[in-house]
């Protein structure tokens, strides 16, 4: 897919520029491609795809560290751990992105998470970005809906 052409707003100026990531850069570049994003309570980005959610999160002391979260929209008894870590294990062991692993959250259902994270602390240019979210977005929908296909899924 080519790069797209930023004309306006975060978007707009020299096209290889280096600029710091931003919540603003991020929320145009997800919008120019059209995925519809909210902010949550804490004012982090997420998207809300059929087999998962996708959370677009900055860290680090400046904000410079693109953390690409998908947590799986299915659940699981926490008995089922031990077969998610298998999954998990065969998916980062078969693949680069997104890394893959099981959470249990206080109620005691369990959760595949997938995470794709990198360092922009020299910055990063529209182009960069827009090609990092959308490697973030396809591997972690995939992995959604390959957790989705699991035998003796428990519907939230």
């Amino acid at each position: 897919m080519a790069s797209p052409e930023f004309e306006d707003g975060p978007l707009s100026g020299y096209p290889s520029a280096l600029r710091p990531l931003t919540h603003d850069l991020v929320a145009a570049v997800l919008a120019h491609r059209g995925h519809p994003v909210t902010a949550d309570a804490g004012g982090a980005l997420v998207g809300r795809w059929a087999d998962g959610h996708i959370w677009f999160l900055r860290a680090g002391d400046d904000g410079e560290i693109l953390q690409v979260r998908t947590v799986a929209t299915r659940a699981f008894d926490v008995e089922e751990v031990a077969r998610l870590h298998e999954f998990c294990n065969t998916w980062n062991h078969d693949r680069y992105w997104p890394k893959a692993f099981v959470h249990v959250d206080d109620a005691r259902r369990a959760r595949v998470c997938g995470e794709v994270i990198t360092d922009l602390e020299r910055g990063v240019t529209p182009h960069q970005l827009d090609r990092l979210l959308d490697r973030g977005i396809s591997t972690g929908r995939r992995l959604a809906a390959e957790v989705g296909r699991l035998v003796g899924v428990e519907r939230p």
